[in-house]
């Protein structure tokens, strides 16, 4: 089921065109329906006045030759039916009834079918002591009932009668009137509401027309277009707003062009550094080669001595290795050279030439080839084997599977596993995790180099805990 806020807009644009014409429609609504009010009372107002004033007028215009002449109206014995139809007949008009009563007689308009007895008790009881009028719906019909007792004048004084009239003004056409103003109000109104759906959505635009700019922009911005601006138009609020923006954006384009200057220095001073320690680093690795083959003949102590040395070299060699190999991904050199690779031979090899073979069970297929590059897989193999085996525990299982969407290779310890709040850090570098590991012997930089081998692969590489150990997973896509 829709709920009221799913129906509920959630757009700038929706919510002010609904504000806009619900606002345009009220006002509309309150406008018609105040007019239509005021144009029915005074047009039933004007009907009851003249209708009224004519019924006044008529019966003070009849006169009966009957009864004394100081009679305006004859007395109660001497009234005829004649008399009765004859003020019937006055009082009679194309859109007007007329019922006439005394005592128990009662005459009405020929073909006319109201009677004394449709009209309210009360009605006709105030009618004994002054003219009354009320609006009523009769048959379905609304009428105008207008009625009076008729007096007669005697020595200057008016004294009621026994004669009762009642009037029933049809006000049809009136209704019909009125009917029209409506049709014409409502159409009026629809037309104001297609008016101010247009006007909302007009003005939605233009409201809104920066808005997108600034977001799109924002957008470009965040894509690290930082030479974005906008054209500031006017003296509002969203022109100090774009104004605002462009200020931030010019800031922020002088803060990233420095700390990308410094970035480049720093990733070339790190590179040139790397580079001129491979000279002598070279020189002292064939020294140590020597002096390791003269290790053992010499006294404990300096042998020792020599062992250390050889030792630090061997790791100040790696870390120097891995600062060129960072280097070349940071600059964007680092280029990938696929070929055709029997992966088990392509694994063997990487364990052979690092003397890695005790405690690691493969599990990969034979002849299982794959279009990858040899030396970065090489690297990748190379770290993750290394790493299980410096910080895990036995056996170290290495398993690859070739699937529909690619190459999937897991590296499985059965240690302590990696504590969970460095698992989100495996792969920055220079991060090590001590807590329940030993002492790194690596550079730190092993696991990221592996990382951003393979996603030069177009492939992802990530870990988990396995309980026992940790799991490194890597996928290589199918070029």
């Amino acid at each position: 089921m829709l709920s009221l806020r799913t129906l509920r807009p959630t757009g700038l644009r929706g919510r002010l065109v609904i504000t806009f014409t619900v606002v345009a429609v009220t006002a509309s609504v309150l406008v018609a329906g105040i007019a239509y009010q005021l144009v029915r009372q005074e047009l039933l107002r004007r009907v009851e006045q003249a209708e009224v004033t004519d019924v006044r007028n008529v019966l003070e215009r009849i006169t009966l030759p009957v009864g004394t002449t100081d009679l305006l109206w004859p007395s109660g014995a001497s009234v005829t039916e004649s008399d009765l139809n004859a003020i019937v007949e006055s009082l009679a008009a194309p859109d007007r009834q007329v019922v006439v009563r005394h005592g128990t007689k009662e005459r009405a308009t020929q073909g006319s079918s109201f009677r004394v007895a449709q009209i309210p008790v009360e009605m006709r009881r105030q009618a004994l002591t002054r003219l009354v009028k009320q609006r009523r719906i009769i048959d379905g019909e609304p009428y105008l009932v207008i009625g009076t007792q008729v007096q007669r004048e005697r020595l200057g004084r008016e004294r009621p009668t026994d004669i009762s009239v009642y009037v029933f003004v049809s006000l049809r056409d009136e209704e019909r009137t009125l009917a029209n103003l409506r049709t014409a109000l409502l159409q009026a109104g629809s037309i104001t509401l297609v008016i101010a759906i247009g006007v909302a959505l007009v003005s939605a635009r233009s409201v809104l027309l920066p808005v997108r700019r600034l977001g799109a922009a924002a957008r470009d911005l965040g894509a690290g277009k930082l030479d974005t601006r906008l054209p500031v138009h006017g003296k509002d609020e969203l022109a100090h707003l774009t104004a605002t923006f462009n200020e931030t954006a010019a800031a922020l384009e002088q803060t990233v062009s420095e700390l990308r200057a410094l970035e480049a220095m720093s990733r070339r001073f790190v590179a040139d550094v790397s580079h001129e320690l491979r000279t002598p680093l070279a020189a002292m690795t064939a020294v140590t080669d020597v002096l390791q083959e003269e290790a053992e003949r010499l006294p404990e102590d300096m042998g020792q001595a020599v062992r250390l040395v050889v030792q630090e070299i061997d790791r100040l060699r790696v870390l120097v290795d891995d600062l060129i190999e960072a280097s070349r991904f940071d600059s964007g050199t680092a280029v990938l050279s696929r070929d055709t690779v029997d992966v088990r031979d392509a694994i063997d090899e990487c364990l052979k030439v690092r003397s890695w073979g005790e405690g690691i069970t493969l599990d990969v297929p034979l002849g299982l080839t794959f279009s990858l590059d040899p030396r970065r897989f090489d690297v990748i193999m190379a770290n993750l084997v290394g790493n299980a085996l410096r910080h895990g525990a036995p056996p170290v299982v290495v398993t690859v599977r070739r699937r529909s969407d690619g190459l999937w290779v897991t590296v499985r310890d059965h240690g302590d596993g990696i504590p969970e709040e460095a698992l989100p850090h495996v792969f920055d570098r220079f991060y090590k995790a001590e807590a329940g590991r030993s002492r790194s012997e690596g550079s730190g930089l092993g696991l990221a180099i592996a990382k951003a081998n393979a996603e030069l692969h177009g492939g992802t590489l990530t870990v988990e805990n396995a309980d026992p150990g940790a799991l490194f997973t890597l996928w290589i896509p199918a070029p």
